[in-house]
């Protein structure tokens, strides 16, 4: 934005500045965002106006600018998403003009968004379910088919924020493409705004970076250890995965074995949970180890709600 300093620099010198001068001082008075001030602030005069000509040229103009927005990453003001803000005092009987930048409110909605998002953790999910927002509306109504499972979403959060983390987690079964991933997203973006920590991890591709993680210990320590302490874990589309013994006892395992009765963990999947335990059962390298299935979902089972999500599929849609 050109401030009035900028503006006068461009003038030509001597008397036709002055002359200029004048005249913007004459625009300023007759404004009625100034003409406000004045009413506001009866100790100010046409002379306490001159002397703080560029102050009072800027809050106009900033004004204007918020007026006709064209939206925050287009803001013309000289500190993004920011307007000047004028307030007067009395100093040894003289009337002074002082200004200061105030955000406006989208910044502070763009602020607010930001911190919401800095508490969310995405591992190898479409950030896009993140990023966009969501909607009651869009929850609950978008397919009829699954409104009894989004029901239960929200009560869900409405519980967490009334009362704290719950001992139990969620379990969300069903079909490909019923919006199981899309009702976890949603359930972190609120409770993040509440405060709450929270990490999406889809679990094949999480499964195949593990075992990269077996040369670099640092990166597998610190990836664990943010997985036990963050205030919602949600292992999405788990039982898709390609499981080795390592991976099932000793990561996995480790994980649930910390967050139970202390943090709930989230998950979705394809499978019930009978078939899950099935799942970790069997891996290609020991084959049938039913007891160590067992194991696992003894982490699992007891420490989970299911919900079932029934719907129409809806990947490929637009």
């Amino acid at each position: 934005m050109e401030s009035l300093g900028d503006l006068l620099k461009s003038w030509p010198t001597g008397q036709k500045i002055t002359d200029q001068a004048e005249q913007k001082l004459a625009e300023l008075m007759a404004d009625p965002l100034v003409a406000r001030l004045l009413d506001k602030h009866p100790e100010l005069d046409e002379q306490a106006v001159r002397l703080n000509l560029n102050r009072v040229y800027q809050y106009v103009t900033e004004y204007r600018n918020c007026t006709n927005c064209p939206g925050l990453e287009k803001c013309p003001n000289d500190f993004e998403g920011h307007y000047t803000l004028l307030s007067c005092e009395t100093v040894n009987d003289q009337p002074q003009i002082y200004d200061r930048k105030v955000s406006c409110k989208k910044f502070i909605s763009r602020r607010n968004e930001d911190q919401i998002k800095s508490r969310i953790r995405s591992f190898y999910v479409d950030e896009t379910a993140l990023q966009n927002g969501y909607s009651a509306d869009e929850i609950l109504f978008k397919d009829p088919k699954r409104t009894e499972a989004a029901y239960q979403i929200l009560d869900y959060i409405v519980r967490t924020k009334e009362e704290g983390l719950q001992q139990e987690g969620l379990y969300l079964a069903g079909t490909f493409g019923t919006g199981k991933t899309f009702l976890m997203c949603y359930l972190l973006h609120e409770l993040a705004k509440a405060g709450f920590s929270g990490a999406i991890v889809y679990m094949p591709e999480f499964v195949e970076d593990l075992k990269s993680m077996m040369h670099e210990p640092g990166k597998l320590r610190e990836t664990v250890e943010m997985m036990k302490e963050t205030d919602l874990l949600i292992f999405d589309d788990i039982g898709a995965e390609n499981l080795n013994p390592w991976v099932r006892d000793h990561v996995l395992g480790s994980i649930l074995n910390y967050r139970m009765n202390r943090k709930p963990t989230l998950y979705t999947s394809n499978y019930g949970l009978d078939a899950l335990e099935q799942h970790f059962s069997f891996t290609s390298k020991d084959g049938d180890e039913r007891h160590k299935g067992q194991r696992l979902m003894d982490r699992i089972r007891p420490y989970v709600q299911v919900v079932m999500v029934t719907g129409d599929n809806k990947r490929g849609r637009k």
